[in-house]
Formats: structure tokens, sequence, C-alpha cells
């Protein structure tokens, strides 16, 4: 990944139309070598997802570019390559796997990630009548060691609907159902990336598991 992060480095420092012109060539480099990292990563995970289909590693990967109509930082490109693997690529609303390259705040991760409201709607109802079925994927001990929260904003209340007297009302307050898990700069660079990122994978494929459920039975 050296090519990426070599890029990102300078982009950072470099972060203009002009700039990212004049180094197209670097930018093609580092994203083919993203490319090929994601394909590689798809194939390994649907040795154990069965529900990930063959995927172009083009429809997982974000794009750079950054939409800048409503932001207060005009600066054209993101600083940072991530793919997301899911049936439909990085445009899924289902639970998948997410790699973050970006020198100093690499990760790997996956889940839901700010779904829309009916699917967080869904996945809140499969936790609120199956507390304990999430809970043994959550608290498991594997995966636990390398997700052991769940990321983003909470509710500081009950959501709208759901029963405040609820046991497990915190399982409930998420307004996303991700996880994530950093990376040293070493980390990224070693030869031993793909073999994490997959032990990581794989534990969030349980966990996948029980939110695509959620979400592919939704009422």
């Amino acid at each position: 990944m050296k090519a990426v992060f070599e890029f990102l480095t300078e982009l950072k420092e470099n972060n203009n139309r002009d700039w990212f012109n004049a180094h197209r060539q670097a930018y093609e480099q580092a994203r083919e070598q993203m490319l090929f990292l994601t394909d590689i990563l798809i194939q390994e995970v649907r040795r154990f997802d069965t529900d990930i289909p063959v995927l172009n590693a083009r429809d997982c990967l974000f794009r750079i570019f950054r939409d800048v109509r409503f932001a207060k930082d005009k600066s054209p490109y993101k600083t940072n390559m991530g793919s997301f693997i899911a049936p439909g690529g990085r445009k899924s609303e289902l639970g998948g796997y997410y790699i973050h390259l970006e020198p100093g705040a690499s990760f790997v991760g996956g889940g839901v990630w700010c779904p829309s409201p009916d699917v967080l709607r869904a996945i809140r109802q499969e936790i609120y009548e199956s507390p304990e079925s999430f809970k043994e994927v959550l608290h498991d001990t594997d995966f636990h060691q390398y997700f052991p929260d769940i990321m983003g904003e909470k509710l500081k209340t009950a959501p709208k609907g759901f029963d405040k007297e609820f046991a497990d009302i915190d399982l409930l307050r998420p307004k996303s159902y991700a996880f994530g898990h950093s990376l040293t700069d070493e980390e990224v660079l070693s030869e031993n990336l793909v073999e994490e990122a997959i032990d990581m994978f794989r534990q969030l494929s349980f966990m996948n598991r029980f939110l695509n459920d959620a979400i592919k039975h939704r009422k």
C-alpha cells in the first residue's frame, strides 16, 4: 500500500485541482493498488460469507472527489481511500465490510453506517425482539477484541415507538450499527494486511448476518 500512502500524504498537503491534475499518474497508480487490494478482499470474504456475490472492485471503491456543495471545507478531494464490500457495492444498504486507508487514521470495519430511517427501524426492531441473539454476537470474545463499541452518534433517550423501560434500551440508541478497528501505518504497509483484515471481517460476518436478516425481512 506504499503507493496509496505516498499519494495520500502528498495530497493532504496539496489538496487542489492543479496539483491533482499534475499528479494524476500517481493517483491512478494508487487507485489501481487500492482496487487490487479490494479485489483480493472480495475473494477472501466470499469464502466465509456466501451472501457476497462476485463483485467488481470498482463498484466497491468510493470516489476520491468530495461533494463540497454544502461544506464549509471546499477541499476538492478526500485524503483517504475506502472500499465497501457488500451486495451492490459501496451503494448497498446492507451490512458489509469496509477498509479505510489514510495515513495515521486507517481502520477496518463494517456493519451499517447512517442507514435510512426504515433500515434503522428494522434493525432496532430485530434487536428489540431478539436482544439475546444480538448480545451473543456483540459480546462474543473474538468479536469484542476487535470491535468493543458501536461507532457513531447515539440518541440520549429511547427511539420513538420503543418502550423506554426496555431492559436493553441502550442497544437501540445508536444511529448506526457500524464497527471499526484502527490500523497503524505499519500494519497497513506490512505484508500481513490482508490476513489481518480478513480475520476481522470473519468476526464481522456474524454481525452482518444479524443486521442483514433484519433489513431483508423488514416490514
